[in-house]
């Protein structure tokens, strides 16, 4: 059985980097992570939030999941309140070890680039107090360790995260991106990447 854990750990990380690469696995145990991780997905008037616990590589559960939206009334500066104070509201409620998120992507308009990037900053920033510590991942990298695809579509990562999740439903597509930030921190453990 060991064996065949090593096969899969193999195929999944040549999944991850492509036949091209060598990489040396490390042999990895469902007990070295186990805990609480919290995925986000920010935006300006749509974040979202997923709270995930690991018992072990076949034990994944959902905690909680939202989806925080904010009212187009609001001022830009009482957006970012709202966002740090959920994520604040996250980290309080639950003992999370590590969190997950998106890197920035490259935009062509400086506006919402530094729109995202404030949302982006006033989640660190309750992290950063905190003193969690914070993986990004580059959007191909959190489809491609979820689904397996780099080019995965939204629709793909939300069927894969319910999947992953044992959801009885899809999850709304922010949550759906937050959790796979979680599960793509969880993954990355597996191997030397």
């Amino acid at each position: 059985q060991k064996h065949a854990m090593n096969s899969r750990r193999h195929l999944w990380t040549t999944k991850l980097l492509g036949p091209s690469k060598t990489v040396v696995l490390k042999a990895v145990s469902s007990s070295d992570f186990s805990g609480v991780i919290l995925g986000l997905d920010p935006s300006l008037r749509g974040s979202g939030f997923s709270v995930i616990e690991v018992k072990n590589t076949h034990n994944i559960c959902l905690l909680e999941s939202k989806t925080l939206k904010i009212s187009s009334k609001k001022t830009f500066t009482e957006c970012l309140g709202d966002i740090f104070l959920t994520t604040q509201y996250f980290l309080d409620k639950y003992p999370v070890k590590a969190v997950g998120v998106e890197e920035t992507i490259y935009v062509q308009n400086s506006k919402t680039a530094h729109i995202l990037g404030s949302a982006r900053g006033a989640c660190l920033c309750a992290v950063a107090l905190k003193k969690i510590p914070v993986t990004e991942f580059p959007p191909l990298r959190i489809k491609k360790s979820v689904v397996g695809i780099g080019q995965a579509t939204k629709d793909q990562v939300a069927k894969m995260v319910k999947q992953l999740l044992h959801l009885s439903t899809l999850l709304p597509p922010d949550e759906s991106d937050a959790s796979a930030a979680a599960l793509c921190y969880f993954f990355s453990l597996k191997s030397l990447l």
